[in-house]
């Protein structure tokens, strides 16, 4: 059974690329009927990306299109035209929510932006994804998630360890998934709103907010304190026991005992390393952070001494909080993830059959169902005849070049 929180929302949405998009792809999880408008010829650019050679694909399965789309319904419509804009205008007229990625400029040369959306339906919430805000000089540049969102917002330079270093390099969509969410959930809040007062809502979220919300200890630290918040290096961590630790066959654990004195003597005696326990340079926290780099250059010593197949086993029962550094391969056999449903499986219309990344938030206990993303243009006619038109009509626009 699929989720059914926004059962009767329909939501239209002119975005391409994953922020937007996986705004939509969230809201079609829980039910809502989005419906993504894509330029008839070209489609959302993103299509392009595994057949160009820019990402891996693997046979006809494009996962760049599928992570943020599946769930919705296409049509493919230049909303530039005076009859594609009046196909919008019917279904924005039937709608709850429209969302877009375009930037000002661009929705004041379509004709979609606000004023214009809720002209046509004056009770629509209004759901806007952008770089760097609203308000300010750099309101009208464009902005992907590696720039405003891991470059501008600072999360790059967060894990950056010593001066000097290359920052890492973003995965891909890092931000673009994290703000997508944070757009779903203000169009929930605002439905709910909308719900109780009647009165709909523009919402707005940029990459470079949801940068500084997601890195709030670090940024606020810096604030109070006036000072970057302290790096330390894998070798000098301030807690030892809250640190990560390489195995002998090339894994990683985290360890991560914020209680360090509560659990240290445990640890201690399951890696038998007992003679650590009443060594008074590690007896306590104080102790262990003053001679931190000896008491993990200790502890990386025995960690390295055995495969991680040990360690798995050795550390299994201790109520500490411990785990093991996955790749994503081995995400789609791990047994929290299956038995939870975090990647569900589906079938396109083509019969390949994979998984894609659940929304995180689950309503009552029920695991998400979830189907494919739309073929470019799939639902154009399916979606034209719910709003009103006739199949003579629906012939005029493909001819026109309007729809696909």
């Amino acid at each position: 059974m699929k989720q059914d929180i926004l059962d009767g929302v329909r939501v239209v949405e002119v975005a391409t690329w994953t922020f937007v998009p996986s705004a939509g792809a969230t809201l079609a999880d829980w039910g809502a009927d989005v419906i993504k408008i894509e330029h008839p010829v070209t489609g959302d650019p993103q299509r392009g990306l595994v057949s160009s050679g820019v990402v891996t694909g693997a046979g006809a399965v494009n996962h760049f299109v599928e992570q943020p789309n599946r769930g919705k319904r296409s049509i493919g419509l230049d909303v530039t035209g005076d009859a594609g804009r009046e196909v919008l205008r019917k279904l924005v007229e039937e709608s709850d929510v429209f969302i877009t990625n375009l930037l000002p400029a661009s929705r004041a040369r379509a004709g979609i932006d606000v004023d214009d959306v809720r002209a046509w339906n004056p009770k629509i919430i209004y759901g806007r994804g952008h770089g760097y805000g609203t308000r300010g000089e750099q309101a009208n540049r464009g902005g992907f998630d590696l720039a405003a969102y891991w470059a501008r917002g600072g999360v790059g330079d967060s894990l950056i360890t010593r001066h000097g270093e290359w920052p890492a390099p973003q995965r891909p969509a890092f931000g673009d998934v994290f703000g997508g969410f944070a757009i779903a959930a203000g169009v929930a809040a605002a439905l709910f709103k909308r719900e109780r007062t009647g009165v709909p809502s523009v919402v707005d979220v940029s990459l470079l907010g949801a940068a500084v919300w997601q890195l709030a200890p670090d940024i606020v630290g810096a604030g109070v304190t006036g000072q970057p918040i302290p790096k330390y290096n894998l070798e000098e961590m301030a807690n030892p026991v809250a640190n990560i630790y390489r195995t002998a066959d090339g894994r990683f654990i985290a360890l991560v005992l914020l209680q360090a004195d509560r659990f240290w003597a445990e640890l201690c005696r399951r890696i038998e390393r007992p003679d650590l326990i009443d060594n008074p340079k590690f007896a306590d926290s104080a102790a262990r952070f003053q001679n931190r780099r000896e008491c993990i250059a200790e502890l990386r010593a025995t960690f390295e001494a055995q495969p991680l197949a040990h360690w798995e086993k050795t550390l299994a029962d201790f109520e500490g909080v411990w785990d093991v550094f996955r790749t994503a391969p081995e995400l789609h056999d791990d047994p929290q993830v299956k038995a939870n449903g975090y990647l569900p499986s589906i079938t396109d219309g083509n019969g390949n059959t994979f998984s894609v990344a659940a929304s995180p938030v689950q309503f009552d206990e029920r695991p998400l169902e979830l189907t494919a993303a739309p073929d470019h243009g799939q639902h154009t006619e399916e979606i034209l005849l719910e709003v009103g038109y006739d199949w003579d009509q629906i012939v005029a626009l493909k001819e026109s070049g309007t729809i696909t």
